[in-house]
């Protein structure tokens, strides 16, 4: 790196080192055709503008200004995962947890709308329409896609299904759904097997489900169905909250195998259970692009890395961070990518001047909302041994509490400006 210690690095959130050019390429991904931006000089390309992606753009540019970033992805503004819950029972509005791209434009990060078709790893190249870019390293952070193909009946009905794991118009539409529903309706939410994103996310949506129709719809019903033999994160603190929620019947060990929306039913292996509101988390996997560069390991679901660098171990040059890898020990959270994205575009800016990597190991602080004005947490630290990620201590709120949820619109804003500013 050139004038940056590692710990003005590490501290570094609002304060920029160099401006380079800002904005995006324009064009339309009908008219990229060929090599429609030639690199001049030593380029990194970020697809996926999340919480691994839009940190990773950020803090090479951070590092390094001579290094020219190109961020592409598909939206045009970030919307946050974390927080959405709270759209489900209105507390919160989408509005309130979309940020704009325009902090890295003003770092000099370069911005593409659009979708990258294809990764060739041999010519170092990315497709985007018609056209290519060319990467001297590529940090991909393509988050989640979901195995529709495992529920039978889901692919036909995939589009109007909600899942609502991807903040934004599904969320909108999923609270719309809840507001209409008539009083004495049933709400059914699925969980799906480990490993997921957001381990406590669905046991957060049923406590703001059940808080929202325990004031608003006392007779209606929360339930769910989780193919997991328990709750899977601050199991303790959870149950602990339920019992504000009569309304909750959870029936763990019940994974979906189908669905009719004819009939308005959900099967599992033991059951059939009617629904008015549906609410179906399918199973998931590393984003599509992730699995046409034959990232994915031998599960077939996440990708493998080195746990220093996050380079793939399948396809060298490529750095793949978030929700994508396979992660273990740690959770597929925000604060977990937008750790990976840090050390990764450490590593990167370290190789591409030809220094030594430094060890990062990452962090994790996750906030679950239980009602309308309490939140719970938990806290784990790792360390780096023997190239693997160990964790070395997890610390959990002691019970629920405003406090904790003061804490955790301080941390949302100072996560937000962390990656985006």
């Amino acid at each position: 790196m050139k004038g940056v210690t590692r710990r003005q690095f590490l501290r570094s959130s609002s304060v920029g080192l160099g401006v380079g050019l800002a904005g995006g390429l324009a064009g339309c991904a009908a008219s990229l055709k060929g090599d429609f931006a030639p690199k001049s000089g030593r380029r990194v390309i970020v697809i996926g503008g999340g919480w691994g992606g839009a940190t990773a753009a950020r803090y090479v540019r951070l590092a390094d200004p001579s290094i020219e970033v190109i961020l592409i992805e598909p939206n045009k503004e970030f919307v946050s995962c974390p927080f959405s819950n709270l759209v489900l029972s209105g507390l919160r509005t989408i509005e309130s947890l979309t940020q704009p791209y325009d902090g890295l434009r003003r770092r000099g990060v370069k911005f593409i709308q659009e979708s990258v078709t294809a990764i060739e790893p041999d010519t170092k190249r990315v497709r985007v329409g018609e056209g290519y870019l060319v990467y001297d390293r590529l940090v991909v952070s393509p988050g989640i896609d979901f195995q529709w193909e495992q529920i039978e009946g889901l692919p036909a009905v995939k589009d109007t299904v909600l899942h609502a794991w991807k903040a934004g118009p599904q969320t909108v539409e999923l609270a719309r759904q809840i507001q209409a529903m008539p009083d004495g309706g049933n709400f059914v939410l699925t969980v799906p097997p480990v490993a997921y994103r957001c381990p406590p996310g669905p046991y957060e949506r049923i406590c703001q489900v059940a808080w929202y129709l325990k004031t608003n719809k006392p007779k209606s019903k929360v339930i769910v169905l989780d193919a997991n033999q328990n709750i899977v994160s601050k199991t303790a603190l959870f149950r602990a909250a339920w019992q504000a929620y009569p309304n909750i019947d959870y029936r763990a060990s019940n994974k979906v195998t189908g669905i009719d929306t004819s009939t308005r039913e959900v099967r599992t292996d033991f059951d059939k259970v009617k629904y008015d509101v549906l609410n179906l988390i399918p199973p998931q996997r590393a984003g599509a692009i992730a699995v046409q560069a034959d990232l994915v390991g031998a599960d077939k679901r996440w990708c493998e890395v080195d746990h220093v660098t996050y380079e793939s171990v399948k396809q060298k040059g490529i750095h793949v961070v978030g929700d994508a890898t396979i992660g273990l020990p740690v959770p597929k959270s925000g604060n977990v990518a937008n750790n990976m994205g840090k050390a990764a575009a450490l590593s990167i800016v370290s190789l591409l001047n030809g220094q030594t990597v430094p060890i990062m190991p990452p962090g994790n602080t996750c906030y679950s909302w239980v009602s309308d004005r309490e939140a719970i947490a938990v806290v784990n630290a790792y360390k780096i041994e023997n190239g693997k990620v160990v964790q070395i201590e997890q610390k959990l709120t002691p019970a629920q509490s405003a406090s904790v949820a003061q804490r955790a619109e301080g941390w949302r804003q100072s996560i937000w400006a962390d990656m985006l500013s």
